[in-house]
């Protein structure tokens, strides 16, 4: 994590994904906008950390990082009534699993 462990912890991990979508994508386009905002206990790369660390583990596969990549770039989880089921129920398992990483370093309340 970065050494900086002063700001806002987010209330879920859904809500540190699309923060880290965000400011991976304005990091891509080399826009400010990653800069602006709540100041957070974390930066992109620690979320993203926490994901490889999930995926070395083999708590989550690729199946679940593509599906958190798409729906983080909509900024919106998939609706089980609307999207396949299959992507809301990848969406719910990365992300619960993704909690537990966060929590346990301060990046979610």
């Amino acid at each position: 994590m970065s050494k900086s462990v002063e700001g806002v912890a987010f209330e879920s991990a859904a809500e540190a994904w699309f923060w880290t979508a965000t400011a991976l994508r304005a990091r891509i386009e080399n826009s400010s906008a990653s800069r602006r905002g709540v100041k957070r206990p974390c930066d992109p790369d620690d979320v993203v950390r926490c994901l490889d660390r999930l995926y070395r583990s083999r708590r989550i596969d690729l199946r679940h990082a593509r599906v958190l990549r798409a729906w983080g770039e909509r900024q919106r989880a998939p609706d089980p009534e609307v999207e396949a089921g299959q992507e809301a129920r990848l969406w719910r398992e990365a992300l619960t699993r993704l909690e537990g990483s966060l929590r346990s370093k301060g990046i979610v309340a």
